[in-house]
């Protein structure tokens, strides 16, 4: 998939930084965004997932708190069998989850995150949804940590909590200097270097474009056994289908190759949109198959809408899995 085009014929365009004031330049730009951030997103979000642990995101323990009878909609797999035949009722145990969790954000800062069609460019979304969740968690006390990709794995920011942490994050990922052509992006490199590095049960955020060579699939799956994993997938509505914009220079912003496309052929866009379909096909059943959670972004976007819309779903699954409805009727939820 190209990342990159400019109108044949024109001179071709520097990349546009994130909009900036003069004065505002390294820790205070991260500042500037953060405390936007704060005011027009967290507000609105606030409490969402740090609401209903059993839902959303899991410590990394739980302890016994009570029996009880058992109740329609609890989860069979906490029968305690002996209180079961000793009352001669179904008993359910009630545990208290830990709240206190790690989460790590596993960022791909490649070259095609660069691209952006509109305002936004695939970085300023993944930098303000690691943001966003990062900030969310460490005011409960959670503590957060970082690996970025560029051209390897060539930034590791270890777990800690608080706003000054958060800041740190933003800071890394908004004013590192862009990486330059380096070849394919090997996704699986970050994910083997995850499963290397994270000892503790976390819950672990994978933010890409998942533009990348093949063998990705088989770390995320085995990265899943052992933590919750979310693949959260960073697009931009152009790689999905062209306008008609005449005569177009596509440069692949990993590997430098530049190919002239005539967009006004309906023919070559139908094509196009073709392929993209079938790769975004392609890529759903891989994430599916890796036993992981999808999470959508477009930089056209509202960043709260897709949040809400992925907790939503994360609540329905999970009351789904844990026997909420017969199992006849599960599917049909």
């Amino acid at each position: 998939m190209k990342s990159w085009w400019r109108r044949k014929g024109a001179a071709p365009e520097a990349a546009a930084p994130v909009a900036t004031p003069p004065a505002a330049t390294g820790g205070q730009h991260a500042e500037l965004v953060l405390r936007r951030l704060e005011w027009k997103v967290i507000k609105r979000l606030d409490g969402l997932l740090q609401g209903d642990y059993r839902t959303l995101l899991r410590g990394a323990g739980l302890d016994l708190a009570d029996l009880r009878e058992y109740q329609l909609h609890d989860d069979v797999r906490h029968i305690d069998w002996n209180v079961t035949a000793r009352m001669q009722s179904p008993h359910v145990r009630v545990f208290t989850e830990d709240r206190e969790m790690s989460a790590w954000f596993l960022v791909d800062l490649s070259p095609s995150i660069d691209f952006g069609s509109g305002e936004l460019r695939k970085r300023n979304v993944s930098a303000e949804f690691v943001a966003v969740i990062a900030r969310l968690l460490t005011r409960h006390g959670n503590r957060v940590g970082t690996m970025l990709y560029g051209a390897g794995v060539d930034t590791v920011i270890p777990t800690r909590s608080g706003r000054r942490h958060v800041l740190h994050l933003l800071h890394s990922m908004l004013d590192r200097v862009a990486t330059q052509e380096s070849g394919p992006t090997k996704l699986h490199e970050l994910l083997a270097s995850a499963a290397s590095m994270i000892k503790r049960r976390s819950t672990v955020f994978v933010i890409s474009d998942f533009i990348s060579e093949p063998g990705w699939e088989k770390p995320l799956s085995q990265l899943a056994q052992r933590h919750e994993v979310v693949a959260v997938r960073v697009l931009d509505p152009l790689e999905l289908e062209l306008p008609d914009l005449g005569l177009l220079t596509m440069r692949d912003a990993e590997t430098g190759e530049q190919v002239v496309v005539d967009t006004h052929d309906s023919g070559f866009r139908k094509r196009f949109a073709r392929i993209a379909a079938q790769r975004e096909a392609e890529l759903r059943e891989a994430l599916v198959k890796s036993g992981v959670d999808a999470l959508e972004l477009s930089t056209d976007a509202d960043l709260v809408d897709a949040i809400v819309r992925f907790v939503d779903m994360r609540k329905r699954r999970t009351r789904l899995s844990s026997g909420g409805l017969p199992a006849h009727l599960r599917h049909v939820a």
